[in-house]
């Protein structure tokens, strides 16, 4: 008989960089979600927080089809009558391109206690810059 593996106690969790220069918004959120739920490694659990703390620069240099920057729209609304909000993804980069990378990211996550956990370790800035200099974050290749 096999027996399943579960980390017990603290699972050393790394810090991780991501340029998103030049690349795919979604090639590129489907493996930061990766790096954060921890599928990268060989002692992946689903219930254990076994992901990384994930460090995205350069946001606003992500690609995104032409046509998909007028036609992809975000709604919000703020639970009053008539409170519907909407920005086209082009807008969006223009005020915060950050949250275009967030909200792809948020969008393949688990929604539930643990998802929101882990969304908590996933950093964007549309810059070159990040304060995370001190947790020296390892430069993750991107797959082709």
């Amino acid at each position: 008989m096999k027996k399943t593996y579960v980390p017990k106690g603290d699972v050393e969790r790394e810090w991780l960089l991501v340029d998103a220069e030049g690349q795919n918004l979604g090639h590129l959120s489907t493996q930061i979600a990766q790096l954060l739920l921890g599928k990268h490694k060989p002692n992946y659990t689903p219930g254990v927080m076994t992901g990384a703390n994930v460090v995205v620069i350069n946001a606003e240099k992500v690609d995104v089809y032409p046509t998909r920057l007028d036609s992809k729209i975000y709604y919000r609304h703020s639970n009053y009558p008539g409170g519907l909000k909407a920005i086209s993804l082009r807008d969006q980069f223009k005020k915060f391109p950050e949250r275009v990378i967030e909200k792809a990211v948020w969008g393949m996550i688990p929604k539930n206690k643990l998802g929101r956990r882990i969304y908590k370790n996933l950093h964007v800035y549309a810059g070159q810059a990040h304060p995370h200099q001190a947790q020296q974050p390892l430069l993750v290749e991107q797959e082709e």
